[in-house]
């Protein structure tokens, strides 16, 4: 039987979340086909976490563990890190270059996709539309009426590199522009500036089931919220509705953007992506590359709709980082 790592924590402010993402995944494969380690990678250690909550240290230089005297090394690794280091690209080089395998995308892929500003960049030439944005970097000046003036009010302003919506601001007025820099800074030293976009809200997960590229059911997103914040996404205060009421037509073109992203991104294992439809044309805002696995996040919502249960999903991912 192979040993399977679930990977789960991480370095940012959506720790908490990936902890009910990897438990999720825990319980959800099949122990009479692998055996199953949850590991917890967190700021001060790396350790194993046994099912009476003992914990082992995990040795980096081989990513293995001790237990009781004998050594256990791991076949696969079930990545459930939302954020950094799980989803920037670092542990995706890191288990390249042990030759262990792993279930999402490869480093590459992974510190793009995180990256907004240059994910948005490269989609831009394959037709794919996106917001009116302008990026800012720590330090750089701020002239708050040439940024205003390119991207107009109410807009968003973001970490370019975070997930989870932490430090994310609308604002509607110039007062409110600064202060917005300022928190977005708090998260990470890129920020980007996008216009608002007046539409309905889509997410669609993209994943490789069985070695084919397939395109999940599209979830529409209304929030209570004035966007799809922390609170609108983990918090209940949004209303997710899978499949989305929109119109075959719309449903066919967003799932054309979204399939061609993957594909030409070369992505592998799970994906979701967020998008804005205006007058009938989908803008991209961005891409997930390890979306919440939790029962209530919207890919595992999207895979029921679909007819694929959470064991089949889990198992499907282990199977194809395996090959």
């Amino acid at each position: 039987m192979k040993n399977v790592a679930i990977i789960m924590g991480g370095y940012s402010s959506e720790y908490k979340i990936s902890l009910t993402s990897g438990n999720v995944v825990y319980q959800n494969l099949d122990t009479s086909k692998f055996n199953l380690y949850r590991i917890h990678i967190l700021k001060d250690k790396w350790v194993y976490v046994d099912d009476n909550d003992a914990e082992f240290p995990i040795d980096k230089n081989d990513f293995s563990t001790t237990v009781n005297g004998s050594k256990i090394t791991f076949d696969v690794v079930f990545n459930a890190i939302h954020g950094t280091p799980g989803e920037d690209g670092l542990l995706q080089a890191y288990f390249e270059l042990l030759n262990i395998p792993q279930t999402s995308c490869d480093y590459y892929q992974a510190a793009l996709t995180f990256n907004k500003r240059d994910l948005l960049s490269v989609l831009k030439p394959y037709g794919i539309k996106t917001a009116t944005s302008y990026y800012l970097n720590l330090g750089d000046p701020i002239n708050e009426t040439e940024i205003l003036k390119i991207v107009g009010l109410p807009c968003f302003v973001k970490p370019n590199k975070s997930g989870s919506s932490f430090g994310i601001s609308k604002v509607k007025s110039a007062e409110e522009f600064l202060p917005a820099i300022e928190n977005a800074y708090k998260e990470d030293n890129e920020i980007i500036i996008e216009s608002f976009l007046d539409g309905t809200e889509v997410s669609v997960g993209v994943i490789n089931f069985k070695g084919e590229t397939k395109v999940l059911p599209i979830t529409e997103i209304v929030s209570e919220n004035d966007f799809f914040d922390y609170e609108a996404k983990y918090l209940g205060k949004s209303q997710e509705i899978t499949p989305a009421r929109i119109s075959e037509e719309l449903k066919v073109k967003v799932e054309t953007f979204a399939k061609k992203a993957y594909e030409v991104l070369k992505m592998k294992g799970f994906s979701r992506s967020e998008f804005i439809i205006v007058n009938g044309e989908p803008h991209m805002l961005e891409m997930n590359t390890v979306p919440g696995l939790t029962t209530e996040s919207i890919l595992p919502q999207q895979a029921r709709e679909a007819g694929i249960a959470l064991p089949e999903l889990f198992e499907n991912a282990i199977t194809l980082a395996l090959k």
